[in-house]
């Protein structure tokens, strides 16, 4: 269930780099133990038109939503964790930035079509 979503600043990170970015990502969150490897999805959305602060800046922000349940701890560490492995794979960007978001899992509704 838990997604990773990417949104970078496609004029300073390439496609050519996104797809080994976001694997190592994935790799990353379930190396913590706070997801299932089986269950991470991620994606990732690079943007034409943006400012950082008022400049056009490089960024990489990476919001993580998971269904409620975690502990501060928990998420303090993956937060940790996936910051490092955009500083890692991502050098050359000014802004790296992650959130970890809780989902509420009354609202949380999903459908997966039999295979």
């Amino acid at each position: 269930m838990p997604h990773l979503v990417m949104d970078y600043s496609g004029d300073h990170l390439g496609r050519d780099r996104v797809a080994g970015v976001i694997e190592q990502l994935a790799i990353t969150a379930a190396a913590t133990g706070v997801m299932q490897a089986a269950d991470i999805k991620v994606r990732a959305r690079g943007f034409d038109d943006y400012l950082v602060a008022g400049r056009r800046d490089s960024f990489v922000h990476l919001a993580v939503f998971m269904l409620a349940g975690r502990t501060p701890a928990q998420k303090e560490a993956l937060s940790i964790a996936l910051r490092q492995t955009l500083v890692e794979h991502c050098p050359d960007i000014v802004s790296l930035s992650v959130d970890i978001r809780d989902m509420d899992p009354v609202a949380y509704k999903k459908r997966l079509k039999g295979a």
